[in-house]
């Protein structure tokens, strides 16, 4: 019996390894992307049992394990702390520096003070909120009110967003770049030294039971190719519902010319604040050449299932 679940679980370990390289669009192989990490420690576990129990039996399923356990170890490995940085953090200058916070509010989340207080607290030049609705939308009013420039695109299907900017903006508005009613931020704004630089805020649909991510993948390849034809830099931010490491992911930093902070500095998981065990880094900051990246970092929970993320950039080239 102890036999033929050891068996199994390896079965299991390495049909989770191998499904994601199909590429496949199909929601119950592209969620295998996410717990690569737990995947790795699950080959390791397997790998010592088989050797404590099966003994002199354990080599053929040792060895799946240790390669299955080589490729999730290599596709984790650069956001660890043990890989070379892609971003190095810049010192503060006499140049202006722009605070940026994005958050996932989750729609159903009633406790609105923990964000508001949050807000008080950073003062962002730039916020993007998700999963906002017509209640978040109200509850945040007096709060958006210091803004200038409010982009409030309220829907009940958690797909809604707020954007909203105290810096200069040429122009801020909500794209559709699927067939799925999931909008993205694409801006234009200024520094206060007169900088320009693009934001686009993401935030496509995730692989669950009934949605494949076909529109999850292209909206995330399409946003990338953006702002290709401008010579400004770019400040991509927002819950891609995609983990950092994935081949989404590394396409859409590949046609972006984009840069990852996380490179080098650990995971830093965003999502599920709720769980520790189940966590993953799905909340994105992606930063082109032009941009001086001064920090970046996980803030405290607001009672959503993910927890807001927070940067300070400063632009080059006024």
């Amino acid at each position: 019996m102890l036999r033929a679940l050891i068996w199994l679980a390896g079965l299991g370990v390495l049909a989770t390894t191998v499904l994601p390289l199909t590429n496949s669009t199909k929601w119950w192989i592209r969620v295998w992307d996410f717990p690569r990490l737990h995947i790795f420690v699950a080959a390791v576990v397997v790998a010592i049992v088989a050797i404590l129990v099966l003994r002199a039996d354990s080599l053929i399923i040792v060895a799946i394990m240790a390669i299955c356990a080589a490729y999730q170890a290599r596709k984790i490995f650069p956001y660890t702390t043990l890989s070379p940085v892609e971003i190095e953090f810049a010192q503060p200058s006499d140049r202006p520096t722009i605070k940026l916070l994005a958050s996932n509010v989750l729609m159903e989340n009633d406790q609105h003070h923990h964000l508001i207080d949050l807000i008080d607290e950073e003062d962002p030049d730039v916020l993007f909120l998700m999963e906002t609705d017509q209640v978040w939308a109200d509850a945040l009013e007096e709060s958006l009110s210091r803004y200038p420039t409010v982009l409030r695109h309220p829907l009940d299907n958690h797909y809604g967003l707020i954007f909203a900017t105290r810096l200069d903006a040429t122009s801020a508005e909500a794209v559709f770049l699927a067939d799925d009613n999931t909008p993205t931020v694409l801006s234009e704004l200024r520094a206060p030294d007169g900088a320009a630089f693009h934001f686009i805020g993401l935030h496509p649909r995730p692989p669950v039971p009934g949605q494949d991510t076909e529109e999850r993948d292209e909206q995330i390849r399409r946003a990338a190719t953006l702002t290709e034809h401008s010579d400004l830099p770019v400040i991509s931010m927002g819950d891609f519902n995609e983990t950092a490491w994935s081949w989404t992911a590394q396409r859409f930093k590949h046609h972006g010319n984009y840069r990852d902070p996380r490179v080098g500095r650990g995971m830093l998981s965003s999502f599920d604040a709720r769980y520790p065990v189940l966590r993953f880094p799905i909340d994105q900051l992606y930063v082109t050449e032009g941009i001086d990246l001064i920090s970046f970092e996980r803030k405290r929970t607001i009672g959503s299932d993910h927890f807001p993320m927070a940067a300070v950039v400063a632009i080059r080239g006024a």
